[in-house]
């Protein structure tokens, strides 16, 4: 189930900035040589969290699921030169051709990349961060939200991504969509946060926190 008109997403994102000749490249390699070229974050996406990340002034990202790279790198342009983006996954291969985007951008000195269980790797990091974005493995969406918000600065920003699930949320049956809804309402009742939910491609809530 597609959340916005297709023909209106692309006219969406061609109204953001244009997409660099990196990115678009990211895009095609990522379509080529993965599985589910369809976790990618794209264009419309990436542009706005590149504008949240301006927008709240983070200098301290954390990322929960990588992927091939395309939201670091876009968050990564909207740090200032000082800033940096930790980012968590587990799968080598697709971190692989992230980190060798990475590598061809100045923004990508910015990012580092922490591989092994996110949650792991959470209960190292100390805070506070300015900005957490979540799109990672669904049924641990609400650990991640109760591990991460204790580390947001007062006034940060929480993000997580596949928040309508294709729709899956109003009519749930598998153990990824049942997840999902139980995040939503875990959210929609946090009074450590004020939250707003946005139908960006699959669906995104933002969490000011308190």
């Amino acid at each position: 189930m597609r959340i916005v008109d297709p023909a209106l997403e692309r006219y969406a994102a061609v109204h953001c900035r244009p997409e660099s000749a990196l990115l678009r490249r990211l895009v095609r390699e990522t379509r080529v040589k993965t599985e589910l070229p369809q976790m990618q974050v794209g264009h419309l996406e990436g542009a706005f969290l590149r504008l949240l990340v301006r927008l709240t002034r983070a200098r301290r990202i954390l990322e929960i699921g990588t992927f091939t790279g395309y939201s670091a790198l876009a968050m990564a342009e909207g740090l200032p030169a000082g800033g940096r983006l930790i980012t968590c996954d587990i799968n080598t291969v697709t971190t692989a051709i992230a980190q060798r985007f990475w590598a061809q951008s100045p923004h990508g000195k910015k990012i580092t990349l922490k591989l092994g269980p996110a949650l792991k790797t959470l209960a190292t990091l100390r805070g506070p961060l300015d900005l957490v974005f979540i799109d990672a493995d669904k049924e641990n969406y609400m650990p991640y939200w109760e591990a991460c918000v204790p580390k947001v600065r007062r006034g940060g920003l929480l993000i997580a991504d596949n928040v309508l699930w294709s729709g899956r949320v109003l009519r749930p049956r598998d153990a990824s969509d049942k997840a999902i809804v139980a995040f939503n309402k875990h959210v929609q009742a946090d009074r450590r946060v004020e939250a707003a939910m946005v139908t960006v491609r699959d669906g995104i809530t933002l969490a000011w926190k308190r």
